[in-house]
């Protein structure tokens, strides 16, 4: 069963797309816990465009294990035919189950160059990257991410029609506005609505924290799955809690082989022994534990995994 059937015929859960934390240790972590579905980290047309010949970073992104799949790897740009040629491409090198174009991240630094939730400031323009896009992906499913709107959640409403009908197989969104950033409570109940407009399927995401979220998340939107963000980083048995529907009592040192787990798959898929760029999601793991403030200060000192190693040693004992 293809991914796009199997959205069709059960409530999903997957890990949605962050930029900075869903690379391949994290992925493949989350499928071991449950996950049904993840994306890549947000990466740049323009990027896989000009450089795919040399061995760009952007392309490195875009690589990953099979025990990922299905994955969705995600794009952003602005120009239709730069995008379409970047699908392209990410699908002859890295043939992932499907493509997710990123129209929803409210980052300043994203927003300022019009892409990422700006697109639905442009609601044409968002329509023809998605036509030009769905003419390279054959039999790949075309995923949108985006938001209820730049300022009004109301605004979905014409704009996933327009995606609809561009071609976009899947919208996963975000239930916040771009205003509204990360903030505020996420209105679920507008998917429940915009189901009655459109005919393919949606995936929820904001405001998941724990598994009882997760279901009162479903029960209000009525999507056809949802999408687990930052509730995920530093637990990626959430997943497995979601769909037993109750909380792992997990110990310390059951939390410990988890975290190393994924310091150990970050260091093997990666070209580097630095864990630098980690420590952010493994202080995470740590969070409410006695004591835990002086291992979090010795983490954000780790470079290898020999670092990690000693200062789990020395905090387990």
């Amino acid at each position: 069963m293809d991914i796009l059937e199997k959205i069709k015929s059960k409530k999903i859960v997957g890990l949605a797309p962050m930029a900075g934390y869903t690379d391949s240790a994290l992925r493949t972590l989350c499928k071991k816990f449950g996950a049904d579905l993840v994306y890549s980290e947000m990466i740049s047309a323009d990027g896989i465009y000009y450089d795919h010949k040399k061995k760009s970073k952007s392309l490195e992104l875009a690589k990953f294990k099979e025990q990922e799949r299905p994955i969705f790897v995600q794009l952003f740009g602005k120009d239709p035919e730069k995008m379409a040629k970047a699908a392209k491409i990410i699908i002859q090198e890295v043939d992932p189950d499907g493509i997710d174009i990123n129209m929803g991240c409210p980052a300043h630094r994203v927003v300022s160059s019009f892409h990422g939730a700006s697109l639905m400031r442009d609601p044409e323009l968002a329509a023809k990257i998605v036509e030009e896009v769905k003419k390279v992906v054959g039999d790949k499913v075309l995923s949108v991410k985006t938001r209820l709107g730049w300022s009004d959640k109301d605004e979905i409403f014409n704009f996933a029609k327009l995606l609809e009908d561009a071609g976009a197989d899947i919208l996963a969104i975000h239930c916040r506005t771009k205003t509204q950033g990360f903030a505020g409570e996420p209105d679920w109940s507008v998917i429940k609505k915009l189901k009655k407009v459109i005919k393919i399927p949606i995936l929820a995401n904001g405001g998941i924290k724990d598994w009882q979220s997760a279901y009162k998340c479903l029960d209000e939107s009525e999507a056809d799955g949802i999408l687990i963000g930052q509730a995920a980083i530093g637990k990626p048995w959430l997943f497995k809690e979601i769909k037993d529907k109750h909380n792992l009592l997990m110990s310390r040192k059951e939390i410990a082989q988890v975290s190393l787990d994924q310091v150990k798959l970050f260091v093997n898929s990666s070209s580097k022994n630095s864990i630098v760029s980690l420590r952010g999601q493994l202080i995470q793991y740590w969070k409410g534990f006695e004591n835990a403030s002086i291992l979090r200060s010795k983490i954000i000192q780790c470079e290898t995994l020999s670092d990690y190693k000693n200062a789990i040693k020395e905090y387990l004992n």
